[in-house]
């Protein structure tokens, strides 16, 4: 069964939301974003988390100081490198935690997923100049339906509860991740995030 990542949690309702919904990861954003939570607060909200669901922390171009201090003060289960971290930041990672971690790929071509990383799993989604994920927008998913990924892939980047189907059937992906698409007006959507997660189960 594909796994369903929530991106973007930083409310209790959000957390209460996961609680009754349980996607498999809920992810929290410590990066610049309408998103970004605080150390502090992701703690808060941590503490009245499921502890079956797993926590994801998600970063982009980030100091490896900054990495650490949040993965262990959180206990993190995920590393989610957003930005343009290379394999030595990614190497440098791997020696400090057993912490899985994964790679995001922004997508313009085709030619973009032919790539060597030592990330656990990649996170695919649409290239937006200037932007970092979170856009809504999602690529042309017939560009990868028949591409051999060497890791685990992670399908994101403007998925909802319209064409989360579709994607999963075009792409395969290990997982799917969403954050705006199960939104209204900049939070977190019960009814969505529901209707999002049946699909996905259905399958």
């Amino acid at each position: 069964m594909t796994k369903i990542k929530i991106c973007g949690l930083r409310r209790i309702e959000d957390i209460e939301y996961a609680n009754r919904l349980r996607p498999d990861y809920v992810g929290f954003v410590f990066s610049q974003s309408k998103r970004i939570v605080s150390k502090e607060k992701a703690k808060t909200l941590i503490a009245s988390l499921d502890a079956g669901i797993k926590r994801v922390g998600v970063f982009v171009n980030e100091k490896m100081d900054f990495v650490y201090d949040i993965t262990t003060s959180l206990n993190l289960d995920v590393i989610q490198l957003h930005g343009d971290e290379d394999e030595s930041y990614i190497g440098n990672l791997k020696k400090i935690f057993d912490t899985e971690i994964w790679k995001a790929l922004r997508v313009k071509a085709s030619e973009d997923l032919v790539f060597e990383t030592n990330a656990d799993k990649i996170l695919i989604e649409s290239f937006v100049k200037g932007a970092y994920g979170g856009t809504g927008i999602s690529f042309d998913w017939n560009s990868v339906k028949n591409f051999e990924f060497r890791k685990p892939l992670i399908l994101a980047g403007g998925l909802n509860t319209s064409n989360v189907e579709e994607g999963i059937r075009k792409v395969r992906p290990y997982a799917v991740d969403v954050s705006s698409g199960v939104e209204t007006d900049g939070y977190k959507d019960f009814e969505k995030m529901k209707e999002f997660i049946e699909k996905v189960r259905s399958l």
